[in-house]
């Protein structure tokens, strides 16, 4: 997982990420690629 201070340009990259805010956090997780998941902050 990588942790990035903006999501916006990791989320662009493929197609089915999708932004998602746990716990005050905010996430972008992956069902079919699961490489692409990060954390903001």
């Amino acid at each position: 997982m990588k942790v990035r201070n903006s999501l916006k340009s990791l989320r662009s990259r493929h197609r089915d990420n999708r932004l998602v805010r746990r716990k005050g956090r905010v996430y972008i997780i992956n069902k079919t690629t699961r490489r692409f998941k990060a954390r903001q902050g």
